[in-house]
């Protein structure tokens, strides 16, 4: 395929941290290393058993954050290719993007936030920084995985310039600097939407299927009232519980024809002829148009309101805080409890040593971190019926 001439070039990489041999193994290129190295990750595999919307899902067919993964890169593909964007570069940011989740998502960021409060705090971007570069240990001769500084820069900003790096992203930056002040390149900016295109819709197959959100309430999102009347007339003869599959396409065919249109435009607009271009543009290029930029928040507000904030969502998250806040607790006074490599490896001073907790603690899956928390701590209730 021939790239864009605002496309990442993997010829053109800027490079990586720690020099590597110049005969590569096989015929890949630096980003579709980079894409295989987070593959191959620990970190990536322990995503199969981490919260996306339902913690420690009782069912087999709901999302989690490793599906969640593969489904973004498969939309961040897409528009790359239709943009003329590198599909590698693309799809390593989309899949690498959650890597930085503790257990039980959202609850248990909060929770880890709240225990390194005055030591730098915590958040899931900055962290998946940190276990790419820092915590997984794959090579001999230096830690992390040593990517390129593309996906790299594409990770640490995606959501666009970072004025205030937390401590774990500024760590990063200190040791392989990612201009965070500039634009990221145009594959991060889809990665971006890729994720709230995938959230956006899928969330709600889950909802449904968890009995949390009820059909006839959806209508209420205007988007989805007239996608699911486009939907009902073409499958007329259809029952409607065999057309939420096709609902959910509709919504994601439309949000990424927006996408598209309106990219294509802003990056005529833009005149950008190049990567460096891209990041020095000063604004986003790859977006929605003002129409679906609203019809998305809509939606957001919405998932937010009967689903993300249910009451049966709020008393798993509870219970989600209790168990990373109560493990915390439990290494801090006793740090012997944890795996035998992590305690040896504890720092004496602060705040070191407690980063270095919430970095074993981070790095958990739900059921792993459920099994320690009753083994060390108690019995805990954790609601049923997902």
């Amino acid at each position: 395929m021939i790239l864009a001439p605002y496309a990442a070039e993997p010829a053109r990489s800027r490079g990586r941290l720690h020099p590597e041999p110049s005969a590569p193994r096989g015929p890949r290129d630096a980003f579709q290393r980079d894409r295989d190295r987070i593959i191959h990750s620990i970190s990536f595999r322990r995503l199969r058993h981490k919260t996306q919307v339902f913690m420690a899902p009782d069912g087999d067919h709901f999302r989690v954050r490793l599906t969640h993964s593969l489904e973004v890169a498969q939309i961040g593909r897409t528009i790359a290719r239709a943009l003329g964007l590198n599909e590698d570069l693309t799809e390593a940011l989309c899949l690498a993007h959650d890597i930085g989740h503790p257990p039980f998502g959202h609850a248990g960021e909060a929770a880890l936030k709240e225990a390194l409060a005055g030591a730098g705090g915590f958040d899931h971007n900055g962290h998946t920084l940190r276990a790419l570069t820092w915590i997984e240990r794959p090579y001999p001769r230096w830690p992390g995985l040593n990517l390129g500084w593309e996906t790299l820069e594409g990770l640490a900003k995606h959501n666009g310039p970072v004025a205030h790096p937390g401590w774990a992203l500024a760590e990063a930056d200190a040791g392989f600097p990612l201009d965070l002040a500039s634009w990221p390149s145009l594959e991060a900016q889809v990665a971006a939407l890729a994720d709230d295109i995938a959230y956006d819709n899928h969330d709600i197959d889950d909802g449904l299927r968890a009995g949390l959100l009820c059909f006839d309430q959806l209508f209420e999102v205007p988007l989805v009232a007239r996608l699911w009347d486009d939907v009902r007339a073409r499958f007329a003869d259809c029952p409607e519980d065999r057309l939420v599959g096709e609902l959910v396409r509709s919504q994601i065919g439309a949000m990424v024809a927006d996408l598209l249109a309106e990219s294509r435009r802003r990056i005529e607009d833009s005149g950008v002829a190049s990567l460096a271009e891209v990041q020095a543009a000063g604004r986003a290029l790859i977006g929605f148009s003002g129409e679906m930029r609203e019809a998305e928040r809509t939606l957001k507000r919405f998932m937010y309101r009967t689903l993300y904030h249910h009451p049966r969502q709020l008393e798993a998250a509870d219970a989600a805080h209790r168990i990373v806040r109560g493990l915390f607790a439990a290494y801090d006074a006793d740090p012997a409890l944890m795996s035998a490599h992590w305690a040896e490896a504890l720092p004496a001073d602060e705040p070191w040593r407690r980063r270095h907790i919430a970095d074993f603690i981070a790095g958990m899956t739900d059921r792993f971190a459920i099994r320690c928390y009753r083994a060390l701590i108690g019995p805990i209730d954790l609601p049923e019926g997902f």
